[in-house]
C-alpha cells in the first residue's frame, strides 16, 4: 500500500474563462499543495466540484495530476457517487492512470440502508487492488454512516481508512477505538482536526491547507510530538479561518481565498456561484489576519 499521509488536501478544480478543467493549472495548483505541507491530495471531491465533471474529465485529471507530483505525493481519486455501477467502472479506470488510492464516498440522494452501504463499498473494493478510503459526510450526503458499518468495512483488506465528517465525536472515538491495526481515521473537517487526532486519529482530509498547509502541519507535529498545549494553541488561532471557509457553500470560500491570495484558478461551476460583495466584505479581514503558505509564483 502506498503511504497516502497524514495531511491530505482535499485539491479544488481550476477552471478558465469557458468553465473548462483547466489542466495546467490544475498541476500547477498540486505541485504549490505539495510544496506548502500537504503530504498527498484527494482529487475529484467534493471540494473539487466533482458532480459537475465528467467520467472523462475525472480520469484526465487523475491522470495529470498524478503525472505533475509523481512519488512525492499520494494522489487519492474521487470515483464513488450513487450510481454503484459506475463508481465500479470509473475505480477501473483511474486504477488504469495510476492514481494511489480511492476515496468511498457514502452515496447522496439514495439513502441506503447499512447492508446497502457495506455491499457496495466492498464491491468497490474488490474491483481494484488500490487501497479505499472510506468518507462520510452526512450534512452532504443525508446519510450517517454508523460506526458499526465503518468497524466491519474496516476488515476488508484494502480499505484502510475513513474521512469521518459526521462531527458526532462519540461515533468517531467508537471508530477509532474499535478499528484493526492499520485502519486511519482522518478528520473530514480541519476545525476537528486537533480533537480527532488527540482522540487517536491519523490526520486530516483538508480545505484550509490550500493557504495555511505549513501552519496545519505545524499543529499536527505539535500534537505527535505531545506538545499539546501548544498544538491547542495553534488550533485556536486558526479556528476563525477553518469557520470562515464554510460561511458559504464550500468551495466557493477557499476557491476565493486562493484566488486572493494570487494564484488564478477560475471560479465555480454552475449551479455553485461566486461569492456576493458581503462575504467579500466580512471574509476579507479573516484572511488577512494569517500568512499565506501556497507559494504563487
Amino acid at each position: 500500500m502506498a503511504e497516502v499521509g497524514r495531511l491530505l488536501t482535499a485539491m479544488v478544480t481550476p477552471f478558465d474563462d469557458d468553465g473548462e478543467i483547466n489542466y495546467k493549472k490544475a498541476r500547477k495548483l498540486a505541485t504549490a499543495l505539495i510544496n506548502s505541507g500537504s503530504d498527498g491530495l484527494v482529487i475529484g471531491g467534493t471540494t473539487g466540484e466533482s458532480p459537475s465533471m465528467s467520467n472523462d474529465e475525472k480520469i484526465r485529471l487523475f491522470a495529470e495530476v498524478k503525472e505533475e507530483v509523481g512519488e512525492q505525493a499520494a494522489v487519492i481519486a474521487g470515483t464513488t457517487d450513487n450510481n454503484h455501477r459506475n463508481s465500479i467502472e470509473l475505480s477501473k479506470e483511474a486504477e488504469g492512470v495510476g492514481v494511489d488510492g480511492l476515496l468511498l464516498t457514502v452515496p447522496a440522494y439514495n439513502k441506503p440502508p447499512m447492508d446497502g452501504l457495506y455491499e457496495h463499498f466492498k464491491a468497490i473494493a474488490a474491483a481494484t487492488s488500490l487501497p479505499g478510503i472510506l468518507y462520510n459526510v452526512p450534512s452532504r450526503t443525508s446519510l450517517n454512516m454508523d460506526h458499526a458499518t465503518t468497524l466491519k468495512l474496516a476488515e476488508i483488506d484494502n480499505i484502510v481508512g475513513v474521512k469521518e465528517a459526521s462531527s458526532d465525536p462519540v461515533q468517531i472515538t467508537q471508530i477509532i477505538d474499535g478499528s484493526p491495526d492499520g485502519f486511519r481515521v482522518w478528520s473530514g473537517n480541519d476545525d476537528e482536526t486537533f480533537s480527532i487526532m488527540c482522540t487517536g486519529g491519523y490526520g486530516i482530509v483538508s480545505v484550509a491547507a490550500h493557504i495555511i498547509g505549513k501552519q496545519i502541519q505545524s499543529m499536527m507535529g505539535k500534537i505527535l510530538e505531545g506538545d499539546v498545549e501548544s498544538a491547542a494553541a495553534e488550533h485556536r488561532r486558526m479556528l476563525p479561518i477553518f469557520k470562515a471557509i464554510f460561511w458559504v457553500t464550500n468551495p466557493v470560500p477557499i476557491k476565493y481565498a486562493v484566488n486572493r491570495a494570487g494564484m488564478d484558478i477560475g471560479g465555480t461551476r454552475l449551479p455553485l456561484w461566486g461569492p456576493d460583495e458581503a462575504f467579500k466584505a466580512k471574509f476579507n479581514p479573516v484572511m488577512d489576519d494569517y500568512d499565506v503558505d501556497l507559494p504563487v509564483d
